[in-house]
């Protein structure tokens, strides 16, 4: 991993300046497709924006990497549940790409209640020469219509269209946090608080229940569901994760409702640490698959750990993502901060982890070398190919030059979603309303 990383940053879509942002800019989700040619993003307004990798060109070969915007599109639109007098926002809690077939683009968008499939593709020929209808579209008298013309199709601006193709709701009574394409690629499941649903991408209209751990009487209610996710090659296998700090691993073989898990990764508290905080922070807020398969990551509140799927006693690693927070978590719960949910992120090759932290940090560690490195995202260091330098943060004592105290982090800028390019070293980092691309350095 290089501490030298060069940045290409772009701003949200939209835009906008960051001073006059409002509540519906906030970047809520991000994600490369499979081929990382292509990134989207979705905003607690609704909207989705795809960016497009620039193709390299012989003039301008450092220009590769650069993404720019490729379409926007509404998603989801407010709502109101009038049986529950119930507001359901409109903020895209998760983006999925399905794996490319043909010239269009898939992806999955969700908000809090319903799952939407939207077909993404590119038109650059119009037919013209229509018998019925003039060229500007009016009907015709069918009695001035003497001759039959063979329609053509004419060159055209390329225009990129979004179309819904699919609509998958009424299926979730709590908030979805998470959906997951299977490999089989036919399925996908999405997750809530209390169940998870397993769904063909081709039916709307019905879902089958896997994992349901509502008890009889809600006042019994001990955890929940925070995320899931399938094996990225088994497709009768997939995780979750609860508010308990446990992980779940279930096979679909077993049974029709995998309530009964196969195995359960899981690390006891250490009873001299136990606080007040303890259960909170404890709350596992993501869970990822590496590539191989082979190892599970999860991130709490204070660490990022990696456990190996055939070994459910302990972690294999354990990395500490803001330890120094733990002096601060009496304000942290006053501020609300301590429920963020931070995710977290493979490298293509499973060997580098990243996730984010408070002041616009956000943090990477490399498995093999075990260096880390604490990186910020911001307009005023992130100047188009422009060096990131490492930041560090000063816990007590003397401060050096270069280091940031605890006391001046700012909480309310905060990384809580990012996204790693499959093949290389590209990254993209969301901070509020602004979305930072970097790249390892080139030439």
């Amino acid at each position: 991993m290089d501490e030298e990383i060069d940045t290409r940053k772009i701003d949200n879509s939209f835009l906008r300046d960051h001073n006059y942002a409002t509540e519906a800019d906030i970047i809520s989700t991000v994600e490369f497709n499979s081929t990382g040619e292509l990134l989207a993003t979705g905003d607690k307004g609704g909207r989705v924006v795809v960016f497009q990798r620039e193709q390299e060109s012989k003039n301008q070969p450092h220009r590769r990497g650069e993404y720019n915007v490729y379409s926007t599109f509404q998603s989801h639109e407010p709502e109101f549940d009038y049986l529950k007098s119930l507001e359901i926002e409109e903020k895209i809690n998760k983006i999925r790409w399905l794996p490319q077939q043909n010239a269009a683009y898939f992806l999955l968008s969700t908000n809090d209640k319903t799952v939407k499939l939207w077909k993404i593709s590119e038109r650059d020929k119009r037919p013209e020469g229509y018998n019925l209808t003039d060229e500007e579209g009016r009907i015709r008298d069918p009695t001035t219509i003497t001759t039959l013309r063979v329609p053509v199709l004419r060159p055209m601006d390329l225009m990129v269209e979004a179309t819904p193709r699919r609509i998958f709701s009424n299926a979730h009574t709590y908030h979805i946090n998470s959906i997951s394409v299977n490999s089989d690629y036919e399925t996908y499941m999405s997750t809530d608080d209390l169940r998870i649903n397993l769904w063909n991408l081709e039916i709307t209209n019905q879902s089958f229940n896997i994992v349901d751990i509502k008890p009889a009487n809600l006042e019994e209610l001990t955890e929940v569901i925070t995320a899931a996710e399938f094996h990225p090659n088994q497709c009768n296998t997939f995780v979750y994760s609860s508010s308990k700090g446990s992980i779940r691993l279930c096979d679909m073989r077993t049974s029709a409702l995998c309530d009964n898990h196969s195995k359960l990764f899981e690390e006891p508290e250490d009873p001299s640490n136990r606080s007040f905080f303890s259960e909170i922070i404890s709350s596992i807020s993501d869970v990822k698959f590496s590539h191989s398969g082979r190892y599970l990551m999860t991130r709490d509140y204070l660490t990022v750990k990696v456990w190996d799927i055939n070994m459910e006693s302990k972690p294999l690693e354990t990395y500490q993502v803001h330890d120094y927070l733990r002096s601060k978590l009496c304000s942290l719960y006053e501020n609300d901060c301590i429920f963020d949910k931070f995710e977290c992120v493979w490298n293509g090759t499973d060997s580098v982890l990243m996730t984010g932290s408070y002041n616009n940090f956000f943090r990477m560690f490399d498995r093999n070398t075990k260096r880390d490195v604490t990186l910020e995202a911001s307009r005023e260091n992130s100047k188009p190919r422009a060096i990131l330098k490492p930041r560090k943060v000063c816990v007590g004592g003397k401060r050096r030059k270069d280091e940031i105290s605890v006391d001046s982090l700012d909480f309310s800028k905060k990384i809580l979603h990012t996204a790693w390019h499959p093949n290389e070293n590209i990254i993209a980092v969301a901070a509020t309303n602004n979305l930072y691309i970097f790249q390892d350095k080139v030439n």
